[in-house]
Formats: C-alpha cells, sequence, structure tokens
C-alpha cells in the first residue's frame, strides 16, 4: 500500500497536475462535439458528401473507443508519463494535421490518429487525479476531474459555431496546438510514473488481444455511427460488421480470460461497486451524449436557429453542473452514500427529460428550455462524480487505471449508443406519426377544407394564380405537417429518455456502496 502513497502529491505539485489532467479531458472531449458545427464549411470547403464529412466524427470515435481499453496496459509499458505526454503530443500534431488537410479522407484519416491520442488523455487524466489524491479526498478529485467531461461536450458547439462565424474551420483544430504544447511540458516535468512491474518483452505482447479488440469496438461503433443511415441489416456492410462485432467480443473475451498477460485486465470486473459503475456510466453517456446531441438538433432543424445560438443555450445548465461538481464532492467527503446521490441525480434527470416533453412545440422560445436545462446540469452533478467514486473506490493501485478505462469506454458507447437509437427512433416515430397525423387529414373535412382555401386565398393574394395558389396551400398544409411529426418524435425521444432514467432508480439503490469513509483508514 505504500505505492499507493507514494504517487498521492501536495501543496503546488498536486494543483500543476490537476491543472494538465483538466486542460488535456477538456481538449479532447471538446473536439468530440467541436466539429459539429463545422460539417457544412468542411464540405464546402474540401468538396464531400455529407455521408462523406460526417466521418469526420465517426473515425474520432473509433480512434477512441479503440484506445480507451488499452490506456492501462500501454502505461505500464511504456510508463504513464512518457505515454501520457506521448498522447497529447500524438493528439497536438494530428490536429495541425487536420487544420491542413487538403482533401475530406486526408481530414478523416488524421482525425482517426487524432482520436486515438485522445482517447488516452481521457482515462489516464482520471487515472492521474484520483492518484494524487489521497482516498478521503477522492471525492473532490473526481468533481473537479468531472467538470472537464460535463463541460466539455456542452463547450464545444457554442466554442466551434463562434469560430466558424469568425475564422474558418481549420481553426477548431489550431486552437488545440499552444494547448497542447503547454500540457505536454507540464507533463514531462511534474507527472510521475508509478512502478508497477517491470516492462514485457514484446514477444509476450498480447497481439491477437489488441486484434480482436481493435475488429470489435471498431467495428461495433461504425455500426452504431452509419447504422440508421445505411439502413441498418439491409446494408450489407453493416450485416458483415455486426456479425465481426459479435465474433471479435466472443474470441476477445476468451484470449484475455487465458492469456497470462492480458492487454485488458477483465478480472477486476470482479469487483461489485466497478462493475455496477461501469454499467451506470453507459447509461450516463447514454443520457449525457444523447441529450447533448438532441437540443441543437431540435432548436436548428426544427426551430431554425443558428449553431452559435443553439451551443450557447446550453451553456447556463453547464455553468450550473460545474458549480454542483465541488458540492456533491464535499457530500461524498462527509459520507453520503454514492448510490442516493446517483438516485436523486436520476429523478432529476427524469424531470428534465419529462419537461422537455411537455415544452416542445413547432415554435418553442429560448426560455421555455432555461429552467428545463438547469434541471438538467442538477441531474448531471449529481451523477458523475458518485457513478465515478463508486467504480473506483474500492480499488488500488494498478486496478485504478484498469477501472478508469472500463468507465471511460462504456460512457463513450454509452453516448455512440444513445446517438445511434436516439436517429434511428426519431426516423421511425417520424414516419409513423406522419403516417398517423395524414390519414386524419381529410379532404372532405370543412376545417381543412377552410383552412386550404385561406391559404389559397392569401396567395392569390400575392399575384398567384388560382390553381397554383391552391397547390402551395396543399404544401404549407404538408409542411406543417412534416414539421408536427417531427415535433412529436422528439417529444417522444424526451419521454422514453426519462423513463429509462426512472426505471433505473430502484436498481442504484440496491446497490452496495463504495466505503468512502471507511477506505480512509484502511488504507493509512
Amino acid at each position: 500500500m505504500e505505492l499507493q502513497e507514494s504517487l498521492v502529491e501536495y501543496g503546488y505539485r498536486r494543483i500543476i497536475i490537476t491543472i494538465t489532467a483538466v486542460l488535456c479531458a477538456l481538449l479532447e472531449i471538446v473536439d468530440t462535439t467541436i466539429v459539429n458545427v463545422a460539417l457544412n464549411d468542411m464540405r464546402g470547403n474540401l468538396g464531400g458528401t455529407l455521408s462523406e464529412v460526417s466521418w469526420v466524427i465517426t473515425a474520432y470515435a473509433i480512434g477512441n473507443v479503440i484506445i480507451v481499453p488499452m490506456t492501462s496496459w500501454l502505461s505500464q509499458q511504456f510508463g504513464r508519463r512518457n505515454y501520457f505526454a506521448a498522447s497529447i503530443i500524438i493528439f497536438t500534431v494530428a490536429s495541425f494535421l487536420c487544420g491542413n488537410a487538403n482533401n475530406i479522407w486526408e481530414l478523416v484519416f488524421f482525425r482517426l490518429i487524432q482520436g486515438f491520442g485522445g482517447g488516452a488523455l481521457l482515462v489516464t487524466a482520471q487515472t492521474l487525479i484520483t492518484e494524487s489524491y489521497p482516498p478521503e479526498k477522492r471525492g473532490i478529485a473526481q468533481a473537479i476531474y468531472g467538470l472537464g467531461v460535463i463541460v466539455g461536450p456542452t463547450l464545444g458547439p457554442p466554442l466551434g459555431g463562434y469560430i466558424v462565424d469568425n475564422y474558418s474551420w481549420p481553426y477548431i483544430f489550431y486552437i488545440n496546438i499552444p494547448l497542447g504544447i503547454i500540457a505536454a511540458m507540464l507533463t514531462l516535468q511534474f507527472v510521475r510514473s508509478p512502478k508497477y512491474s517491470e516492462k514485457k518483452s514484446s514477444s509476450e505482447i498480447d497481439w491477437w488481444g489488441i486484434i480482436f479488440l481493435a475488429a470489435a469496438v471498431g467495428s461495433l461503433q461504425y455500426v452504431l455511427e452509419k447504422g440508421q443511415e445505411e439502413d441498418w441489416f439491409n446494408d450489407e456492410i453493416i450485416t458483415i460488421l455486426s456479425i465481426t462485432t459479435v465474433f471479435s467480443f466472443f474470441f476477445f473475451i476468451w484470449r484475455e480470460l487465458t492469456y497470462k498477460n492480458p492487454i485488458v485486465n477483465l478480472r477486476v470486473l470482479k469487483n461489485g461497486n466497478l462493475r455496477v459503475g461501469t454499467i451506470l456510466s453507459f447509461i450516463l453517456g447514454f443520457g449525457l451524449y444523447g441529450s447533448t446531441f438532441i437540443i441543437p438538433l431540435y432548436t436548428q432543424a426544427t426551430l431554425g436557429w443558428t449553431a452559435t445560438q443553439s451551443g450557447m443555450l446550453m451553456v447556463p445548465a453547464a455553468i450550473v453542473t460545474a458549480m454542483m461538481m465541488p458540492i456533491v464532492g464535499q457530500l461524498l467527503q462527509r459520507g453520503v452514500k454514492q448510490q442516493y446521490l446517483v438516485a436523486i441525480g436520476m429523478v432529476f434527470f427524469f424531470i428534465y427529460s419529462y419537461w422537455g416533453y411537455l415544452v416542445l412545440t413547432p415554435d418553442t422560445g429560448s426560455d421555455a428550455f432555461f429552467n428545463m436545462l438547469i434541471v438538467r446540469g442538477i441531474g448531471l452533478g449529481l451523477l458523475f462524480v458518485p457513478i465515478t467514486t463508486l467504480a473506483l473506490s474500492t480499488l488500488k493501485g494498478r486496478e485504478i487505471g484498469e477501472g478508469a478505462a472500463f468507465t471511460g469506454m462504456m460512457r463513450q458507447l454509452g453516448g455512440s449508443f444513445g446517438v445511434a437509437v436516439i436517429t434511428t427512433f426519431i426516423a421511425r416515430q417520424n414516419m409513423f406519426h406522419r403516417n398517423d397525423l395524414v390519414s386524419k387529414l381529410d379532404v372532405n373535412n370543412p376545417i381543412v377544407q377552410q383552412r386550404v382555401e385561406g391559404l389559397q386565398h392569401s396567395f392569390m393574394a400575392k399575384g398567384l394564380s388560382s390553381d397554383v395558389a391552391l397547390k402551395s396551400g396543399y404544401k404549407i398544409l404538408d409542411f406543417t405537417v412534416s414539421k408536427q411529426a417531427q415535433v412529436m418524435s422528439y417529444m417522444d425521444v424526451f419521454l422514453y429518455l426519462g423513463i429509462l432514467f426512472l426505471i433505473c432508480v430502484p436498481f442504484v439503490l440496491w446497490t452496495k456502496s463504495g466505503k468512502t469513509k471507511v477506505d480512509t483508514s484502511a488504507v493509512h
């Protein structure tokens, strides 16, 4: 146990390590969402189709998800400080290359490399912060780390919108370069590597584990990102990759449980708290990325807002989450059970979702979103820190990094599942509601006839001939029906997302707590 103590930092060193880790987590996460608002400009500049340019997001996510589970093992191979610094440098160089890309596929390739660098930043930053604080201050440590993770996705769109509106899209990548250089220098100067074990010889490297893992999570991520666009199993590539995912996961699990130096230590999942934390991280990712994805989409596609406007809408709620973090950290330190906080957070998330279900209309104003998003901010603040501390609370030494890798991967996959399920669901519900509304529109109904005649007269007043005006009237009616169907689909998403979180509450309350209080004496 001395090893754990020796990595605990005090004074200015701890402050610098914390700042470096949060900066890296922020860099990584802001880059996940900052591109969303710039896709149109990239498409215009680099001459790609919409589905080609969406690969800019997909490639990054695939790089992330492949590298995250391997981070703990790679840290042990190369030493944590070297590996962390190398990841920052890869991320920074890839950012420069992304900004300089000449065509869409060059950009996609550099985004994949950037994802490899970035995935490591997230998990290693979490391990660094966890180990730099003594166990009794872990709640505070996770709160500080959580600031980066929760605020990051929200900062992306407004920052991206501002840069795209005032400069040009390559600057969303160039902005990483000075920050990356500072972070790399601080890492080399202040971060220490734990001495867990001697390096393994290259003959013992688990190459098959790496191949199965990359094939499994890479294929899964592709299927989730592209499924709806390619019409799921009616597409040959999606079908092949789904089968690849299943078999690769099967062989990966078998390999890791039988090989003596596995690349991912699955045995760490014997820890009950980590298992629960991993599942909760998945649900958190689902809700966090799902709702971060759906609101800008709704405000831009249905209400016609600009990228900057819809990005700014999310900022007050992010500030509330940031203010909640230290409070939650303090509550955990005082011995409040993690499950209670998570359960309350899920109830808040349900209230936010149900509120969304109630306020959505074809012309909801920004004021209507404000309070509901504040509730979301409080809910996320209550969820993130307790879930992470619960997951890592009873792990020691090397296991902390392995546990952080699992929760990180599950949060990412949860987000991908969330976005995939929500896009598919919206598309299906849209068809359903549209057909339903059209079936109720009877042309012989006097109210419908009145509406169409009213529209026809208003178009005729603008100088259109009678038959063109009638056609235009029907077009407007059709547009109204489509818009209403769209709004109803979004309402369904909010309702079901809320119910999902509500269902989880009793399960959370049944779990055993991580002993935040008792652990401290045990460790000393």
